[in-house]
């Protein structure tokens, strides 16, 4: 199976900076051959964003706040007057307002809950539904998630609860999506050091427990995730679907943190 994809196309939502996991997918994915379509979130990012794009020879950009449908529903008649068919579509989507990624879980306010469940789990479910119809030669659907989905990360709060429902999410959808030959799939990814991940209280030390106790003995890399998403998106992940791979340098399969000097 190969990881050439000439001549196919993608859509990425989520490029935010050339430090966000979906940037480096999307620079893998334009080194495999596609043709690119990365989405920002509105004007005021639209200025970074072009030199991003501009920098990919070929990629071209579209406005979609994914919070509303109307701008969905004209972002994929753009996509399917520019393209006719796409064949991936990456969603590397998330947010929950900062106050709610400090303090207790408990005190999540109602408002938080509901945008933090809007934007980073429904938003995965309206696109999908808005891309089906031109993934006409099947295609491949990538979601970001991580760890916090299914174990306690302080200070993750709700934005963990947001993980768990998008990783139910891309089971169902790739059991909905499945008869088109549409997979659905989301990469765990370790923490790492983006713009939006800054946000988290106790992010340092998010890294340095990582490190210390992941097999690997190190933070991931944004590259290796751009990488597992190139994977995804190609032939070579064909028969999977419904899956959450981890991209976290072992830390998942951790029981607990060995101690000093004991062999792992």
């Amino acid at each position: 199976m190969s990881f050439q994809l000439e001549g196919r196309t993608a859509v990425v939502f989520g490029v935010a900076n050339k430090r966000s996991i979906a940037w480096s997918i999307a620079q893998g994915l334009h080194t495999a051959g596609m043709q690119l379509a990365i989405t920002y979130q509105n004007e005021r990012l639209a200025e970074e964003a072009k030199d991003l794009i501009d920098s990919l020879p070929g990629a071209k950009g579209f406005m979609c706040d994914v919070s509303k449908d109307e701008e969905i529903d004209r972002t994929f008649a753009q996509l399917k007057e520019q393209y006719g068919k796409l064949h991936v579509l990456v969603h590397s989507v998330a947010y929950a307002p900062a106050a709610e990624l400090e303090g207790d879980f408990l005190n999540t306010s109602r408002e938080g809950f509901r945008v933090a469940h809007d934007v980073s789990v429904y938003s995965l479910v309206a696109v999908a539904r808005a891309a089906a119809p031109l993934m006409t030669d099947g295609g491949s659907i990538i979601t970001m998630t991580y760890y916090g989905a299914e174990k306690v990360v302080p200070h993750y709060n709700v934005m963990a609860v947001a993980k768990a429902a998008l990783e139910c999410s891309v089971r169902y959808l790739a059991f909905d999506l499945g008869k088109k030959n549409i997979r659905v799939n989301a990469i765990s990814a370790g923490p790492i050091k983006t713009l939006a991940a800054r946000g988290i209280a106790g992010l340092s030390d998010m890294l340095k427990a990582h490190r210390e106790t992941a097999p690997l003995q190190r933070n991931v890399e944004v590259a290796e995730v751009g990488s597992a998403g190139v994977f995804l998106a190609s032939d070579a992940s064909s028969g999977i679907t419904g899956e959450t791979l981890y991209v976290d340098c072992g830390y998942n399969i951790m029981g607990f943190k060995p101690a000093p000097g004991n062999p792992q």
